[in-house]
């Protein structure tokens, strides 16, 4: 039901009355330029811009909501469609609607969100995993968490640096919802969307936490991720000076995988590793210098580690974004959305479960 523009926006058909002009109307309301409640100003913060109503040429009777594409910006977009509420029904539906829509997922209630669907890319294979909404309600309180992770699962490892950013952007939205007591939300989705390609992702070594920095040899504390020629150096501080030791045969193989792998991007995309003491004055003794037999044995898995799991205090290292989607039944209310705040209070704590485990 969505559709690209050549302008680089997506068109949303409207629905028929009176959910169509409904979610119009939220979106003028929203957007409407002569706006002045903070309330409104900040929520266009969580949302795709609204640029207005089109209609094809050849169908003037067929009207399309004219949105951004959040997925623009992404080389290798992953996608994942969240309903969020405890409640997926309106306050005006019939009995007959609010029993089809309990029976859809029984559970709604009790976790507060379903995930509808989720486009995951994976590395290895450079191909593309797709979950459709039967999926989503095969999840149960168990399992929920396993579920949602694999959204941020590449196929080789997790991406905890894209879930940190999720959590920290879903909290700002539960921000405003505890602030709000004008608008209720029902049956609307959250759009998460990060980008799955290594090329456009970048972090610093430096920034690892210190329970992190545990991981790895003593000394390989800091400095930047960077490649060259699909090897690593590991350039060393002695008594004698710098001795740099190289890493080709192992360590290519696993960066092959990772070409460009949460590397900073400058000095024309060529990497290497530099690794410095962080404690100035404290020269590595000689008892204490990676030997070989580090570097085969150790360097490389743990390595790995950093790579695919970065700590979750890297909230903004992950290019991620979390927008709301889906206003057809949205109503004016005099109170909280509890609904919508216990759907998020919930999936923060899932994705919480996620980076703690």
């Amino acid at each position: 039901g969505i559709l690209q523009h050549p302008d680089g926006t997506v068109l949303k058909q409207l629905q028929p009355p009176p959910r169509g002009p409904r979610e119009q109307e939220f979106y003028n309301k929203v957007y409407d330029s002569g706006c002045c409640d903070s309330i409104l100003l900040e929520l266009r913060e969580y949302l795709p811009k609204y640029f207005g109503v089109w209609s094809p040429p050849a169908a003037p009777n067929d009207t399309y909501l004219k949105l951004e594409d959040v997925t623009r910006k992404f080389k290798k977009p992953c996608i994942m469609d969240v309903k969020i509420g405890q409640k997926s029904y309106d306050p005006y539906a019939s009995a007959e609607k609010i029993q089809q829509q309990v029976s859809k997922y029984p559970l709604m209630e009790e976790i507060g969100f379903l995930v509808l669907g989720m486009r995951v890319y994976h590395v290895c294979t450079d191909s593309y995993e797709t979950q459709n909404q039967h999926y989503g309600r095969s999840l149960t309180k168990e399992t929920v968490k396993d579920g949602v992770s694999k959204f941020f699962h590449n196929g080789y490892c997790l991406r905890k640096d894209a879930v940190a950013a999720s959590i920290q952007k879903i909290e700002k939205i539960l921000e405003w919802f505890e602030s709000q007591e004008q608008l209720n939300f029902y049956a609307s989705s959250l759009l998460f969307v990060y980008e799955g390609s290594y090329q456009a992702t970048t972090v610093r070594l430096g920034e690892v936490t210190l329970a992190e920095k545990r991981v790895l040899p003593r000394g390989l504390l800091g400095g930047d991720i960077l490649e060259y020629n699909n090897n690593i150096h590991v350039i060393n501080s002695t008594e004698n000076g710098k001795i740099e030791a190289s890493v080709s045969k192992g360590l290519s193989k696993f960066y092959a995988l990772h070409k460009k792998a949460y590397s900073k991007r400058h000095h024309h995309g060529q990497l290497s590793l530099k690794v410095e003491n962080l404690e100035q004055g404290n020269v590595w003794k000689r008892s204490t210098c990676i030997t070989q037999e580090h570097l085969n044995g150790n360097v490389l898995p743990q390595l790995e580690k950093v790579f695919c799991h970065v700590p979750a205090e890297i909230k903004e290292s992950a290019n991620v974004e979390v927008r709301m989607i889906d206003f057809a039944h949205v109503f004016p209310s005099d109170t909280r959305d509890e609904g919508y705040i216990y759907g998020l209070k919930n999936l923060i704590t899932v994705l919480q479960n996620i980076l703690d485990n």
